[in-house]
């Protein structure tokens, strides 16, 4: 599983200390799909990032009994110098894969053709993007997290990348986050909305469409 607890992250601003969690807990079980609602800035990719790892909490703890890959599609990893199979390579040793059984698959995956061996920094967002996503499909994890970045490249490239991921990989735990409630209704199981803060957990997906759908009172 994926426990959070009690999770708080705030950052300095010029008006002074901004929360942005506030006492988050969650549990994520093997096979769950949780989605994250809430609205533009409610704080749902700093909440992807603390669970990665890539942001520590100012307090309480992330444990992660399961394998959690890095937010899909991110491509702050890979370094512009190096090429899209060097950075493979690199990524490889660091997640102990051996590269020559996965470059097939994520030359193919990522469709880059040529440029696959030329240097990353000369790629375009959606180009780095697929070679993240391939990436991110190549080397297996229990649990995957989304930062609604799954909607890389063109309609048939986003067909196969929610192919494999949403029926391939069917059994794998999924941490969703998300301003759109029709993705949220479309791939996961339960759903919590991230408000002002704070986590509001609804094992019901509707329920929490509904509550995230309903204007604040007056």
């Amino acid at each position: 599983m994926v426990q959070l607890n009690n999770i708080t992250k705030s950052y300095k601003t010029r008006f002074g200390i901004y929360t942005v969690l506030n006492g988050i807990s969650l549990t994520v079980n093997p096979g769950d799909r949780v989605g994250i609602l809430g609205r533009n800035g409610a704080g749902k990719s700093t909440l992807i990032r603390v669970v990665s790892g890539q942001e520590i909490p100012d307090n309480g703890n992330v444990i992660r009994g399961m394998k959690v890959s890095w937010p899909l599609a991110f491509t702050g990893g890979f370094q512009g110098s190096l090429t899209g199979l060097d950075n493979l390579r690199f990524i490889s040793r660091i997640y102990n894969v051996d590269h020559t059984k996965i470059q097939a698959y994520v030359e193919d995956f990522a469709e880059l053709g040529r440029h696959f061996r030329e240097p990353v920094r000369t790629y375009s967002s959606g180009m780095q993007a697929r070679l993240a996503f391939a990436l991110s499909l190549a080397i297996e994890f229990d649990c995957y997290l989304i930062d609604e970045i799954i909607a890389v490249g063109d309609a048939r490239f986003h067909r196969k990348c929610t192919e494999e991921m949403f029926e391939r990989r069917k059994d794998r735990a999924f941490f969703i986050v998300s301003h759109d409630p029709n993705f949220i209704k479309s791939y996961c199981t339960k759903a919590a909305i991230l408000d002002k803060g704070h986590l509001t957990y609804f094992n019901d997906v509707n329920r929490a469409y509904e509550e995230y759908m309903t204007p604040p009172a007056a």
